[in-house]
């Protein structure tokens, strides 16, 4: 996943994306001699449902889905296919993976396609698809971070919910210490995405680029400082440290072992997989803050609808990726269809938002609502053109510190190394920051 010739500095980005804008699909979607069928891959659930809409209005442009893989391994296959010169039209591609198909010439400067939804978006979450002046996608799903907790079990506990990290941290030692057995949340090791959200809330980002070069600096003191917090709950034990998404961790919540999650959006779909026992007994707050009164989240997740650069339908494809993710019918089906939390500020306020998940308890019906305001609130995060070595290291890293009970801070020195090593060895210009 990373670019070797391709980048010999950072200002190829603005070079690719003029590329980029020359390419063949340059011209306006009414130009097209004949139906244009472009092709789109994508994990959304029933996402060829809500291409059904769009096609049965769109008779000259249709759109056909494919599901090649998710996540980092749809990033592989989309980088593949670019090389041997037949990628998709459009592409789902998230927010971290989004610098490295840039890097790599893969997707196209959509700039001047994009000005009439400018506005649907927020200043953090556009920034999450801008690089430079450029745009290189439409924002299609956020996953702003927020605290979950079972209600009942606060209750029973006679706790109150954090509002601070410092609450939280007095709050996991009370609960371990009334019962050895019962913690208040967890740490996960091998979730990276996690952990930058949190770093993100702090202030703190792994990456900058000035235009010319690109800063590196995943140990700076907002890193830390979130490491060191988790660091110390870790050691002492006052919080659970097993591996989320297995078995173990699923009984754990089943069984109210773990009160809380501190997670995104998202989670009341996870927990009534993964806790099924524990319907409508969970509800959501924000996450705590670092300074008392303040409303500041990160992301956990997020994609964007990406057009290819050798597409010879740009502004075609520009055309379907704004209607899916701004206009109503669009968001509509993400919502409905998929399951999807919209990156844009209308779809948060859409009326498909309307029916609380049944996880949670019946006071919080305004959950969408919640969310909404606390999205608002979220800072954003630069992404880097090798966040795959990144997350490696972090998982290598902060393993080997769970295990061995050595410190987190480490860990980031660690990541800071593989990173600037690997952006050197591609050809990447790094300045200190």
């Amino acid at each position: 996943m990373r670019s070797k010739k391709l980048a010999r500095t950072a200002g190829v980005m603005f070079l690719i994306g003029s590329l980029a804008a020359c390419s063949g699909g340059s011209g306006s979607a009414g130009s097209q001699e004949g139906p244009v069928t472009l092709s789109f891959w994508s994990w959304v659930p029933n996402i060829d449902k809500v291409v059904a809409t769009w096609n049965s209005s769109h008779p000259d442009i249709q759109v056909e889905v494919s599901k090649p893989a998710q996540g980092d391994a749809l990033t592989t296959k989309i980088l593949a296919a670019d090389k041997a010169g037949n990628p998709p039209d459009l592409m789902q591609a998230e927010y971290q993976t989004l610098p490295t198909l840039v890097t790599n010439g893969v997707v196209a400067d959509v700039t001047s396609h994009l000005e009439s939804v400018r506005g649907q978006f927020s200043d953090t979450v556009w920034s999450q698809v801008t690089f430079g002046d450029k745009r290189y996608g439409v924002p299609q799903d956020i996953g702003p971070m927020m605290f979950f907790y079972r209600k009942d079990l606060f209750a029973k506990y006679d706790l109150l919910v954090p509002t601070t990290w410092a609450e939280y941290a007095a709050t996991a030692e009370a609960v371990h210490a009334k019962d050895p057995e019962v913690h208040l949340g967890g740490f996960s090791a091998a979730d990276p995405g996690w952990f930058t959200g949190l770093v993100s809330q702090a202030g703190g980002s792994w990456w900058s680029f000035d235009g010319t070069s690109w800063g590196v600096r995943a140990d700076d003191a907002a890193g830390t400082k979130v490491a060191d917090f988790w660091d110390g709950l870790v050691r002492e034990g006052s919080i659970d440290s097993s591996a989320w998404w297995t078995p173990e961790w699923n009984s754990k919540l089943d069984q109210g072992k773990i009160l809380s999650w501190v997670s995104a959006v998202w989670a009341p779909g996870v927990l009534s997989g993964s806790a099924p026992k524990t319907g409508g007994k969970w509800a959501a707050a924000p996450l705590p803050q670092w300074r008392s009164g303040e409303n500041v989240t990160g992301f956990w997740g997020g994609s964007s609808t990406a057009v290819a650069a050798r597409s010879k339908h740009v502004a075609a494809a520009a055309q379907f990726a704004q209607w899916l993710n701004t206009d109503p019918a669009g968001v509509k089906g993400l919502i409905a269809q998929g399951s999807v939390y919209p990156a844009s500020t209308s779809g948060q306020s859409s009326p498909a938002l309307s029916e609380t998940p049944e996880i949670l308890s019946a006071d919080q019906a305004d959950f969408y609502t919640r969310a909404e305001k606390i999205a608002a609130g979220a800072r954003a995060f630069t992404w880097g053109p090798n966040v795959n070595v990144a997350y490696s290291a972090f998982n290598d890293a902060f393993g080997k510190a769970v295990q061995n009970r050595t410190a987190f801070s480490a860990g980031l020195r660690s990541i800071q190394t593989a990173v600037v090593a690997d952006m050197k060895k591609s050809g990447f210009t790094i300045s200190e920051r």
